[in-house]
């Protein structure tokens, strides 16, 4: 997609503004860490009524071209940027930095059992010596084998609930010098995120679309009372062209195992 120079000048100046944020954000989050991990930053694109796609899967594109820019210069300013392998099946993206000036992030991969294609995009092309994919002991060797050989890293991970190990993957990430990561997807991803209490900053573009039925970017996060609601702090609304940014700091209640 071809983004005009208005839209880019607008998303270089909504991502000054939204850095900003997200490195206050980040130092605060990073002073009470206890263990080693990268910042998280959970990135998406949402109707009004909070779907990332159409019943059927159709999502390119639910917001507008300014927000796609603004989400590529997001991508430059990380380390890293993770999707599932359902994202990476569905949609075949190419996690690069394209439609603004800045480079391109490690690209991560969470796909316990490697079920991506040997013909991806994050694989093919030159991509594959740019991309880390996280697996755990359900991945077959010869597809191991496989991914390495087109220059991929393969990092096994310990099993959690049948998908990788999310805590045991940033802290291995940290280990490698990996200091910002940004989630783009899929739906399983980011709720497995917020549940496992991961995230540190969201930034939502919200699209003047509504959906009624569709994927949606949050399941179930176990939350019965209003009382244990996630929320958000040192929020910013931004507009977006037609759409608008959400963003800010995530804050979870206080977890009943560690009275």
């Amino acid at each position: 997609m071809i983004v005009d120079s208005v839209s880019q000048q607008r998303a270089c100046y909504d991502l000054c503004k939204l850095k900003d944020a997200w490195r206050t954000g980040a130092a605060g989050v990073g002073e009470a860490r206890t263990v080693v991990r990268p910042s998280v930053t959970v990135s998406y694109a949402q109707t009004l009524d909070g779907r990332l796609a159409t019943a059927g899967g159709s999502s390119q594109w639910i917001s507008a071209s300014d927000s796609l820019a603004l989400a590529h210069g997001l991508r430059a300013e990380h380390d890293a940027i993770m999707v599932g392998a359902g994202t990476v099946s569905k949609d075949d993206p190419r996690l690069t930095v394209r439609l603004v000036p800045g480079r391109d992030p490690l690209r991560v991969v969470v796909d316990s059992s490697l079920r991506t294609p040997p013909d991806a995009s994050v694989l093919s092309g030159g991509a594959a010596p740019g991309t880390l994919f996280a697996v755990t002991d359900c991945a077959p060797n010869g597809r191991r084998e496989e991914v390495r050989s087109l220059g991929a890293t393969v990092l096994c991970l310990p099993d959690a609930g049948g998908r990788v190990d999310l805590s045991a993957l940033f802290a291995a990430l940290g280990e490698r010098g990996v200091g910002s990561v940004m989630v783009e997807g899929g739906s399983e991803l980011i709720t497995a995120l917020l549940r496992d209490r991961l995230v540190d900053r969201l930034a939502v573009c919200v699209a003047p679309k509504i959906l009624g039925s569709g994927i949606e970017a949050v399941g179930d996060l176990g939350i019965r009372d209003l009382d244990h609601s996630l929320t958000l702090a040192d929020v910013t609304l931004s507009p977006c062209g037609p759409d608008f940014l959400l963003d800010g700091r995530v804050e979870y209640p206080e977890d009943p195992r560690e009275r």
